[in-house]
């Protein structure tokens, strides 16, 4: 069964979405089959609550939230935020504008799964969402200074934080600039005597052609 959505429901969604938001939705795109929404960095609460409440839209699920950033831009950093209808199997990516020092609010109130990914933004981004109930760093260490997920951060200078097991005691550590690999996808999994095309199914992997020369 299909269940693509065309571009005319999509528009037709994106319109209802803008009534629904009430000022707070700057505009909306349709593309690669997906609904964009811009939404106001300072109403975000009201726009995701009338996202999740109006009953022709029922976005109960937030999928995921994350941070992108664009160094030239003066509101330099995106945050993103996936919505799911569970009830219209229809999704909405929406998304506000915030530079460095200006804070988005916390959406924890409507979505309480969104604390652990505003964290995780804080922490890789330094995005600030104001009225969060513990923002604080999700993934690296104790002491860390910086956000590594920013497009301008350095890759060598500092230091990392871990115990280690054989001294049994916390190290300080220089962090390494992890080398770039070229991959060839061989696997032990891979060369597998999988079912052929024509047979029903075909769920061979890349680098299988390698083994199959071998042999």
């Amino acid at each position: 069964m299909n269940y693509r959505v065309s571009n005319d429901e999509l528009s037709a969604l994106g319109e209802l979405i803008v009534a629904a938001g009430q000022g707070a939705v700057t505009g909306y795109t349709v593309a690669y089959g997906d609904l964009n929404v811009r939404g106001d960095r300072a109403r975000i609460v009201e726009l995701l609550t009338s996202l999740r409440d109006d009953p022709g839209l029922q976005f109960q699920q937030l999928i995921d939230l994350c941070g992108a950033d664009y160094p030239k831009r003066v509101r330099r950093f995106d945050v993103v935020y996936h919505l799911l209808s569970m009830t219209r199997n229809r999704r909405v990516r929406v998304t506000v504008e915030v530079d460095e020092d200006t804070p988005v609010p916390s959406i924890c109130p409507v979505y309480p799964a969104a604390n652990w990914f505003e964290r995780e933004a804080f922490d890789m981004y330094g995005i600030f969402f104001v009225g969060h109930p513990d923002l604080r760093r999700l993934l690296t260490d104790y002491g860390f200074h910086g956000h590594p997920l920013r497009k301008d951060f350095p890759m060598t200078g500092y230091v990392e934080v871990r115990y280690d097991d054989e001294l049994k005691r916390v190290v300080y550590e220089p962090v390494k600039a992890v080398e770039f690999r070229s991959w060839d996808f061989l696997s032990p999994w891979e060369g597998a005597d999988y079912a052929k095309p024509g047979h029903g199914y075909d769920n061979s992997l890349p680098g299988d052609e390698k083994a199959e020369k071998a042999s």
